[in-house]
């Protein structure tokens, strides 16, 4: 509970459950791109008015889908993959909605359905652009830095996942549940 000039205020209601699955629903893929907007546009300001590219037309776009019960309530994270050529695999746009960030099993499951479904796909290598300050949460999901660079005015690090800790799922359109941490 949040205490403002001694006023108690409820903390934001939080599913208790999320789905990480392929996004084929228009519903999920506008859900996804106004969420990108928020986090690289409107918090970030990465990009001016809106973070779409080329890349959207053909790369698979990937949601976490707060759950109650068994019907899902609103996107809380994305991610999108693409190959770049064959065998060559992109992740891109990672992003979770900033009342969920403290879940912290949502980003490494939007990453582990990204490379797990590209790798079921026929990934041998996978990459992503990774922000400076993300770059421990990789690692610890078993990636290693290629080299650094910079994009829109930032640092960031080409890494490269390491496959053999992420076996191939061939059923994304179901995916992954993520379920919240416990608190210690």
């Amino acid at each position: 509970m949040i205490i403002d000039g001694g006023v108690p205020f409820p903390q934001p209601f939080l599913a208790s459950a999320y789905q990480v699955k392929f996004a084929p629903s228009r519903w999920e893929r506008e859900g996804a791109y106004a969420l990108r907007r928020a986090v690289f546009c409107e918090e970030q300001a990465l990009f001016k008015g809106d973070d779409r590219d080329a890349v959207d037309d053909y790369a698979i776009p990937i949601v976490a889908l707060a759950m109650l019960g068994v019907a899902a309530d609103r996107v809380v994270g994305t991610v999108r993959i693409h190959e770049e050529a064959p065998g060559l695999w992109w992740g891109s746009r990672l992003a979770v909605d900033v009342d969920y960030r403290r879940i912290g099993a949502l980003g490494a499951t939007l990453i582990r359905l990204a490379v797990s479904s590209a790798h079921a796909m026929g990934c041998t290598t996978f990459l992503a652009h990774v922000q400076e300050q993300n770059a421990v949460l990789f690692r610890r999901l078993h990636w290693r830095i290629v080299e650094e660079v910079e994009l829109h005015g930032r640092k960031h690090f080409r890494m490269q996942a390491d496959l053999a800790h992420y076996p191939p799922c061939f059923s994304p359109e179901w995916g992954f549940t993520a379920l919240p941490r416990k608190a210690a």
